[in-house]
């Protein structure tokens, strides 16, 4: 069983690195480790001195939201060889140091694997040079844990590397603005991400964003390829698009194999089309600033899992990195992460692009299959005459549901089907009320909050069920795409148990998980969550901005309805000392061991305090009672107050991630409809996220999973998180601020 480990970063810095150093330093320290942090990287560990430092509790206090390392990186040359190896094991051995936790992307897990590969003859030779070691009892081989960290998200062995998804929303701000300023001009704009092996960043910013074409590393180009782009685009001015944003990572490579600059596109498209082309070279500003919460997120469970991982199997000989696979936190040994994330390089190199595009799996082709659909569909030529589609928003809007009703109505426009928008969700099939959905139009709708179509709740009358059927005969409505929560989940159920008294009910319909409170059955996320966490977080955020004015406990009230999710992940993202979820309720006793804990955070020298509550957490613990509790308790030891964050957590532009999830839903909910309409099928979907991609369920099959009484899943993933979120924000002499 190891006593001692250190932590470090190295190569280049991205965000979320210090919340890995956080997660791995308090979750060693809780279960009594010591704890070194390496400075500077390899450079640090082969200098020893005061490079390498003993980390407490309270020296990784308020990182969370600090963009890259606070332990620095650098590159060394002298590490690269044995000799400064050799340097970095003897400053281990001083140290005692046993467990090595290295954050960084492919070449500094290299550094690691080669490190502890060669233990056993640098301990040899160092105890044959120093009588300090060689009178010290057996030394173990060390032991090596790998996390991911690197914007590129370029690593075997995980579906998301620390930093990726801050850096995805970088671009895709920057393409939000740029995209304002194009339309104001009617100008072409030319982005170029990072990404020298892998295009990663921007596949993905195309998908989110909207824009009209990308070129990555990974795709072998036809020898004509700019003669397409040229096409693909002019056709877009000419169905009346005025302005187009086009992608290119930093690695993208003519057939010929010689680097696509963004200068050559902005040339290309200058000089065929006559456009007004500016370029914008993103650079460095993709990997700074503050990590989101996916990315707090990622480093926490990866850092809290290195630990678990070389405690919990201590005869095992740990040589891996640990990354996310499906959701789920996997070892891989690093001599395959290594060879699997260079094998991608060198195959571009040598202009085997479909081999490197294997090597990346089965996500980055979807994904680049997905791009490939949406930059090239266009409203098609005819219409078909048997009926249209209806789509609605259902319930509370959620971000991300513009995206999911612009991409679901563009597939199907592109195939010659009819859409209609169903004004204020079910209201507007009672009603009658339509708006029918114009390509042009939708095209803008990627990165817009809230819902254009709008959203309602509603109960059904008896006589709205004849209403609903009346509209559908009377519209010539042969599917239904509802893009909504819980409410809406009911709603469609109620419907179908209505087929045998309404024939207009008996199309096929595909349902949509949108809602922020992430309380829908079988997906592990829904369109809107994710901005809704962001939104939470950056509250949060401000408010420890407030942490030096006096000793304050802030208690946060939160939305999610009866699931914890928003007040847990926040919690656990922002580096709150509790949540207070519907799943386990508040105790009395609970309450009265929070008031200890409190006087002890504030006597240990802490000067905030946040506490998060879930608007149902308790019908009687309200987020009022707690606070008086509290003030009275505190016997002017320290302040109290409230913030009910309330409707800004739906609010504003959604992030990369829904804008992904709900363009990946869109387009699966509209070739589920299409298909069904095909076979004449009248089957209900669900779409669910469950792994790494999008997945079908009959909707008896959701509703079973749906705890109807309590008004939330039967099964959430999440919850097997409160652990870790209880043990890194434990009371701790001296836990600082």
């Amino acid at each position: 069983m190891i006593k001692t480990l250190a932590v470090m970063t190295s190569g280049g810095d991205s965000p979320g690195m210090n919340a890995a150093i956080r997660a791995v330093t308090r979750r060693a320290l809780d279960r009594k480790l010591k704890v070194y942090g390496i400075y500077d990287g390899y450079e640090g560990l082969a200098k020893g001195g005061d490079a390498i430092r003993q980390l407490q509790w309270e020296d990784v206090g308020g990182l969370l939201q600090r963009g890259g390392t606070f332990l620095g990186t650098a590159r060394s040359e002298k590490f690269r060889t044995r000799e400064g190896r050799c340097q970095a094991a003897r400053q281990m051995l001083e140290h005692k140091i046993e467990a090595l936790v290295v954050i960084g992307g492919d070449g500094s897990l290299s550094g690691a694997h080669v490190l502890a590969q060669e233990w056993p003859e640098h301990v040899d030779q160092l105890r044959k040079e120093h009588e300090e070691f060689s009178s010290r009892g057996e030394i173990p081989n060390l032991q090596v844990i790998g996390l991911p960290g690197s914007i590129d998200n370029d690593l075997f062995g995980t579906d998301m590397s620390i930093g990726a998804d801050t850096a995805l929303n970088h671009i895709l701000h920057a393409m939000d603005n740029l995209t304002s300023t194009a339309a104001s001009h009617q100008r072409t704009f030319v982005i170029e991400t990072m990404g020298r092996h892998c295009g990663y960043l921007a596949l993905a910013a195309t998908l989110a964003g909207g824009a009209s074409w990308v070129l990555v590393p990974e795709e072998e180009l036809e020898l004509r390829w700019h003669q397409k782009m040229v096409d693909a685009i002019d056709k877009g001015r000419k169905i009346g698009r005025p302005h187009h944003i086009v992608i290119v990572a930093e690695g993208a490579r003519h057939p010929d194999g010689l680097t696509i600059t963004s200068n050559d596109i902005k040339r290309i498209l200058t000089e065929r089309l006559g456009l007004d082309v500016r370029v914008t070279v993103l650079g460095h500003v993709q990997r700074g600033g503050s990590p989101t919460a996916f990315d707090r997120i990622l480093a926490t469970r990866l850092g809290v899992a290195a630990v678990d991982t070389l405690l919990d199997a201590p005869d095992a000989p740990h040589c891996h990195m640990l990354g996310l696979v499906r959701n789920e936190v996997v070892a891989t040994p690093l001599t395959t992460v290594v060879e699997k994330s260079r094998a991608v390089g060198v195959e571009i190199e040598t202009g085997n692009y479909s081999q490197a595009l294997e090597l990346r799996g089965e996500s980055f082709k979807n994904t680049l299959k997905l791009v490939k659909t949406l930059t090239r569909i266009l409203p098609a030529q005819e219409r078909h005459d048997d009926g249209v589609v209806a789509i609605l928003t259902g319930g509370a809007d959620a971000p991300g549901m513009n995206t999911a009703v612009s991409v679901a109505a563009r597939c199907l426009l592109n195939q010659g089907i009819p859409v209609l928008g169903s004004r204020d969700a079910f209201m507007g099939l009672i009603r009658g009320d339509f708006i029918e959905l114009d390509w042009d139009e939708m095209v803008g709708w990627v990165n817009r909050p809230s819902s254009e179509i709008g959203t309602a709740r509603i109960d059904f009358k008896p006589a709205d069920l004849a209403m609903i059927a009346e509209n559908i005969q009377k519209h010539r409505i042969k599917g239904i795409i509802a893009i909504g929560g819980w409410g809406t989940y009911v709603k469609i159920a109620e419907l179908a148990a209505q087929r045998e008294n309404f024939d207009a009910f008996n199309i096929p319909m595909v349902l949509v998980p949108a809602t922020i409170d992430n309380n829908l059955p079988l997906t592990e996320y829904c369109v809107g969550t994710d901005t809704a966490l962001n939104n939470i977080i950056e509250a949060i955020d401000k408010i420890r901005h407030t942490a030096g004015a006096t000793r304050r406990t802030f208690i946060v009230e939160v939305m999610g309805r009866q699931s914890g999710f928003l007040a847990l992940m926040s919690a656990l993202a922002s580096g709150a000392e509790k949540a207070y979820i519907p799943e386990k309720g508040i105790s009395l006793a609970e309450l009265n061991t929070d008031v200890e804990n409190l006087k002890k955070s504030f006597q240990y020298g802490k000067r905030l305090v946040i506490y998060l509550r879930n608007e149902m957490a308790s019908f009687h613990y309200t987020t009022d009672f707690i606070r008086r509790l509290m003030e009275e308790e505190s016997k002017d030891q320290f302040e109290v107050r409230t913030a009910v964050l309330g409707h800004v957590q739906r609010g504003g532009i959604p992030t990369a991630f829904d804008r992904i999830l709900a363009s990946r839903m869109g387009s699966t909910a509209a070739l589920t409809l299409i298909n069904a309409m095909q076979e004449q099928s009248t089957e209900i979907s669900v779409l669910a996220l469950s792994g790494r991609g999008t997945t079908t369920f009959p909707l008896p099959e959701a509703i079973k999973e749906m705890d109807l009484e309590r008004g939330r899943p039967k099964h959430q993933w999440f919850l097997q998180l409160i652990e870790t979120a209880d043990a890194l924000a434990k009371v701790h002499a001296g836990s600082g601020t």
